[in-house]
C-alpha cells in the first residue's frame, strides 16, 4: 500500500529541490532546519507535523530567501556555537564550526590557571567570548569589536556574562592591560582580494567587509594580532589566530620571528586552520 506523503513531507522535498538547484550545499539539513523553525518542532518529528496556512507561507518565504543565498544562520537569526547559541544577523560575521576548535584550545589552556586574563580581538559576534565564560567561568574575559553594527550583536550576546565589552580598533585596544594577559585569541579577517570568487556566496554578500578582506596576501590583521598579542601578554602568555587553509605556512611565520613554541593546528577536516604561539618567558 502506498502511504501517504502528509504536507510537510511534500513542502521538505519541494523546499529541498530548490536549494539543490541554487547550489546550497547543506540542502537536506536546511530545509529541515528552517521548518523546524517555522513550526517550532524538532527535526525529528517535522514530518507528521500540523501546518498552516500562515506557516507554509513563512517557510515558502525562507525557502526562496536561502535559495538566493541568504545565510541560514541570518534567517533563523541564531547560530550554534559550542555549547551555546548566539544571536546573529545582517551586520555581523557568522560564526563558523571551524572556531570552535580554537575557542576550545583557550578554554583548555585557562583550566590550568587560577584566575586567567583573556582578550579576544576582533570579537565579531561575541561567540569565542561567550563560549569561554559558559565554560571557564573562572577567566576574566575582554573583548574588543571595531565595527559598530558588529558591537551591537556581541553586546546582545555577551549582556550578563561580566565580560568586558569595548568598541574601537584592536591595535590600541586595552591599554590597561598591557603585560597582564594570559591568553590572546582572535579570528581576524583573512581573505585576499583575489580569492573573491572562491568565497562562498553567503559570507562573500552578507558577512561585513571588515570581518572578511585583509590586504594583498590576507594577513594585514594578523600582523596586527601579532603586535597587539605581544604588548598584553604577560611573559609565557599564548596567542591563538585562526587564518585561511592557504596559511598554513604563512600565518605561522608572522609569529616565528620573536615567539616561541609556534605551532600551526588543523581542523576536523584536517585543513590548517589555526596557529598558536608563546611569548618567551625571559
Amino acid at each position: 500500500m502506498t502511504q501517504v506523503r502528509s504536507q510537510a513531507e511534500r513542502l521538505l522535498e519541494d523546499a529541498v529541490a530548490s536549494l539543490e538547484q541554487a547550489g546550497v550545499g547543506s540542502p537536506v539539513a536546511d530545509a529541515e532546519w528552517l521548518l523546524s523553525h517555522v513550526l517550532g518542532v524538532p527535526r525529528g518529528l517535522l514530518r507528521r507535523a500540523p501546518i498552516d496556512s500562515a506557516q507554509k507561507s513563512a517557510y515558502l518565504d525562507l525557502i526562496d530567501a536561502r535559495s538566493r543565498r541568504f545565510p541560514l544562520q541570518h534567517l533563523t537569526g541564531s547560530a550554534a556555537f559550542r555549547y551555546v547559541d548566539v544571536e546573529v544577523g545582517p551586520g555581523v560575521f557568522v560564526p563558523r564550526p571551524e572556531t570552535e576548535l580554537l575557542a576550545g584550545w583557550v578554554i583548555d589552556h585557562v583550566a590550568a590557571i587560577s584566575e586567567p586574563t583573556v582578550v579576544e580581538l576582533c570579537a565579531g559576534s561575541g561567540a569565542i567570548s561567550l563560549s569561554i565564560v559558559d565554560e571557564a567561568p573562572h577567566a576574566s574575559v575582554h573583548a574588543v569589536e571595531l565595527d559598530p553594527p558588529a558591537f551591537e550583536w556581541a553586546q546582545r550576546n555577551l549582556v550578563g556574562t561580566g565580560v568586558d565589552l569595548r568598541l574601537g580598533d584592536m591595535a590600541d585596544a586595552f591599554g590597561d592591560l598591557d603585560g597582564a594577559v594570559d591568553v590572546v585569541v582572535a579570528n581576524p579577517p583573512y581573505i585576499p582580494p583575489d580569492a573573491w570568487e572562491s568565497v562562498v556566496p553567503e559570507a562573500r554578500d552578507h558577512d561585513p567587509s571588515l570581518a572578511l578582506w585583509s590586504g594583498a596576501d590576507g594577513l594585514d590583521a594578523m600582523r596586527i594580532v601579532e603586535q597587539v598579542a605581544w604588548r598584553l601578554l604577560k611573559p609565557g602568555g599564548v596567542v591563538g589566530a585562526e587564518h585561511a587553509d592557504a596559511q598554513g605556512e604563512s600565518a605561522p611565520a608572522v609569529f616565528a620571528p620573536r615567539w616561541s613554541d609556534v605551532r600551526d593546528h588543523r581542523d576536523l577536516a584536517d585543513r590548517p586552520r589555526y596557529t598558536t604561539a608563546a611569548r618567551p618567558a625571559h
